[in-house]
C-alpha cells in the first residue's frame, strides 16, 4: 500500500526536525540574522528524504503541463533530480535543470543548464526561502531565456518576505516554519 500524501509529507517534516533546523546565532543568505538555521542540504541528500521530496513535488506540480523543473544553483540540484525520477516512476517526462549564480568562464557561459528553451513551461523550486531573492533571481534568468514560469515551489517558507516577492506567480510552499513549531519574527 503506497503511503498517503500526509504520510509523506509528515515523514519528511520529521527528517527535517531530525537533521536539519539548528538554533543559535546566525546569518542567513538574505544577510538578515536569524535565531535558527534550516540547512536542507542534511536532508536532501538523504535516500529516504530524497525519495519523499521527489513523491511532493510529483504532487505538487502534477496538474501543470510542464516540461521543466529546476531553480538556483545548489538546492535545487537534488530537488530537480529526486523530481525527475518521481515524474518518470510516474510514467511522465519532465527536464531538470538549475540556474548558476554566475555563468562560467569557459564552454556555452549559460546561466541556465538543462533542456528548456522559450516557450516552454517550467516549475522552479527552491529548499528554504527567506525573502524570496535567491529564487526570483532564478526566476529572471528562467524567463530571460523565454521559458514561462507556472509555479514556484520551496521545502520550507520562513515567512519573511518570500510569498510577497513571489505575488505574481502560483507560490507553494510545502511547509512553513510553523509547520515546524518556529513563531515567525
Amino acid at each position: 500500500m503506497e503511503p498517503t500524501t500526509e504520510d509523506t509529507r509528515a515523514r519528511l517534516r520529521q527528517l527535517y526536525l531530525d537533521r536539519a533546523i539548528s538554533f543559535g546565532n546566525f546569518t542567513l543568505a538574505s544577510g538578515k540574522a536569524s535565531s535558527y538555521y534550516i540547512n536542507s542540504k542534511k536532508v536532501l541528500f538523504h535516500a529516504e528524504a530524497v525519495a519523499l521530496l521527489g513523491e511532493l513535488l510529483y504532487q505538487a506540480t502534477q496538474d501543470l503541463p510542464i516540461k521543466g523543473i529546476g531553480g538556483l544553483e545548489v538546492g535545487a540540484i537534488p530537488m530537480a533530480a529526486a523530481a525527475a525520477m518521481r515524474y518518470h516512476q510516474h510514467g511522465r517526462t519532465i527536464e531538470g535543470f538549475f540556474v548558476r549564480k554566475e555563468a562560467k568562464g569557459h564552454g556555452s557561459k549559460q546561466r541556465v543548464e538543462g533542456e528548456i528553451k522559450a516557450g516552454d513551461h517550467v516549475a522552479v523550486i527552491d529548499d528554504v526561502l527567506t525573502t524570496g531573492g535567491s529564487v526570483v533571481q532564478a526566476i529572471k534568468e528562467v524567463e530571460k531565456i523565454g521559458a514561462i514560469v507556472d509555479r514556484v515551489i520551496c521545502v520550507v517558507d520562513r515567512l519573511q518576505g518570500a510569498g510577497e516577492a513571489l505575488a505574481k506567480y502560483d507560490f507553494r510552499p510545502l511547509f512553513t516554519i510553523k509547520d515546524f513549531g518556529i513563531v515567525p519574527g
